[in-house]
């Protein structure tokens, strides 16, 4: 597994709610962050520095004051696209069908586009991972940047998320809502299956089932799924 991957795979387990057993978790997650690149893996660190001697309960409350619509700072990705629409129940549709589409039928209680699920996806099949997080760059970035100006911790995860990605962020919201503009690109690599038009422009543990091959996570280590073979 790359170091980007990695990366995804630890910004995806602190960006879910923390509950009682985060900080069990704390150990294996910085052993993880040893196979990453520097820099990502500074910036995780120093969340993962911030989150240690919180208590549960303050870093649960941490968590739900943060991510929220109202204030910009919302963790599934649809949202930043299509908004609370009828179009964003198609988007959802078309992700689960993206994941089917890698041999990962999606069954979790949250919806498919929070953003640790993605990520999960992104570190699992790293191309068309990529392709699909680019194509939603313009919310990530503007995420990004929401939480740099309220000063919040998890700045550090969406920044080291992003440099997973090819290019530089953007410094302004202006930059990062230009990104849309650009639109998705027309098929994930390997998936066969035509991407819909970029749209104008925001919880997910996820019981999924993904392929065996190199490309699985090790055991070892806490990611939030629960392995199994997609029924054929």
């Amino acid at each position: 597994m790359s170091g980007d991957a990695l990366v995804r795979l630890v910004a995806g387990c602190v960006l879910r709610y923390p509950g009682d057993h985060f900080h069990d978790e704390l150990p294996r997650l910085r052993v993880a962050l040893a196979g990453a690149p520097a820099e990502p893996a500074r910036l995780l660190g120093a969340f993962l520095d911030h989150a240690g001697p919180q208590t549960p309960i303050e870093l649960c409350a941490q968590y739900t004051s943060t991510f929220d619509t109202r204030n910009r700072r919302c963790l599934y990705l649809t949202w930043w696209v299509d908004g609370d629409t009828r179009r964003r129940g198609l988007s959802l549709v078309r992700l689960k069908r993206i994941y089917r589409d890698f041999g990962l039928e999606f069954a979790g209680e949250e919806l498919p586009d929070f953003l640790p699920v993605a990520l999960e996806f992104a570190a699992r099949e790293e191309a068309a991972g990529t392709e699909l997080l680019q194509e939603h760059r313009a919310g990530l970035e503007l995420l990004r940047l929401a939480l740099t100006e309220s000063g919040s911790p998890y700045a550090r995860v969406l920044e080291a998320v992003c440099t997973t990605l090819p290019g530089p962020s953007p410094e302004t919201r202006a930059e990062a809502k230009a990104l849309a503009g650009n639109g998705p690109p027309q098929e994930l690599v390997g998936a066969g299956s035509a991407l819909e038009p970029f749209g104008p422009g925001l919880d997910m543990p996820a019981t999924a089932s993904y392929r065996s091959g190199p490309s699985a996570a090790p055991a070892d280590l806490p990611w939030p799924t629960t392995p199994e073979r997609m029924p054929a």
